[in-house]
């Protein structure tokens, strides 16, 4: 059994981290380098940094936040958030990181998943998928952010998105994004059961028991958690020793 990643969310507009409750009303929270650099030395594996108004503005902003951060942090990178085509990308990993996330533009034209991972390796393309609920077992992807709803099944879509060569999904649930009330469990269940690359649950963790509950019942590779983290209610140190101490395997 892998090892499951704990994955720190840094939500950025305009140089500082911020939160909300279901992408809306958002505060900030502190400042995006130095948060990375405390969850890095508490032990995170990962660190996703998303530029939150890149749909405003129609470019991905954090390339001088990320060639800080790489100076003292080494683990891996993901940066999302206003990707539009391949120089996009090239800048992102320029500036020093391991992965993309990709959204809207993969809604749009996901011709472009299949030609990122092509040129940069289905390592480095990971999809991001916002699914908020329409109905019973039904969920619709959305873009830009959480704004903006496609039409577009997002269980049907996870499916297309690994066919079309993303290497990982960051599955996000905009019903419990930011409300701390757990982890959307049956979504990630719905996704988990048409693909098989990697998948990281986003979006509602709001104690040590929902996220070990859900790891035990959800077979993700992953859990990315940002509240918990940015308000104090746990550490990644703490987190990671009840993950360890409930049998769940994880980096210590």
């Amino acid at each position: 059994m892998h090892k499951k990643r704990i994955i720190a969310r840094l939500d950025i507009k305009n140089d500082s981290v911020i939160k909300g409750i279901h992408l809306e009303g958002l505060r900030k929270v502190g400042h995006p380098n130095e948060m990375a650099f405390k969850y890095y030395l508490q032990g995170v594996d990962e660190i996703v940094f998303m530029d939150a108004v890149a749909a405003y503005y129609d470019r991905n902003s954090l390339s001088h936040i990320i060639e800080q951060s790489c100076k003292n942090i080494f683990v891996p990178i993901t940066v999302g958030g206003g990707l539009r085509n391949l120089e996009d990308i090239q800048s992102a990993l320029n500036s020093g990181a391991d992965k993309v996330a990709i959204n809207t533009k993969a809604i749009a034209k996901p011709d472009f998943i299949t030609d990122a991972s092509s040129v940069f390796g289905t390592q480095c393309i990971v999809v991001s998928i916002v699914a908020k609920q329409i109905a019973e077992n039904e969920w619709e992807a959305y873009m830009d952010n959480g704004r903006e709803p496609t039409g577009i099944n997002a269980v049907e879509w996870a499916c297309e998105v690994q066919k079309l060569g993303a290497g990982e999904i960051l599955l996000t649930s905009l019903d419990r994004e930011g409300t701390r009330k757990g982890f959307h469990q049956e979504l990630f269940h719905r996704v988990r059961d048409v693909v098989s690359i990697p998948i990281i649950g986003c979006g509602g963790a709001g104690s040590t028991n929902n996220i070990v509950e859900t790891l035990q019942s959800v077979d993700i590779d992953g859990v990315a958690v940002a509240s918990i983290l940015h308000y104090g209610i746990t550490t990644v140190d703490a987190l990671k020793k009840d993950i360890y101490s409930s049998g769940i395997p994880v980096r210590v």
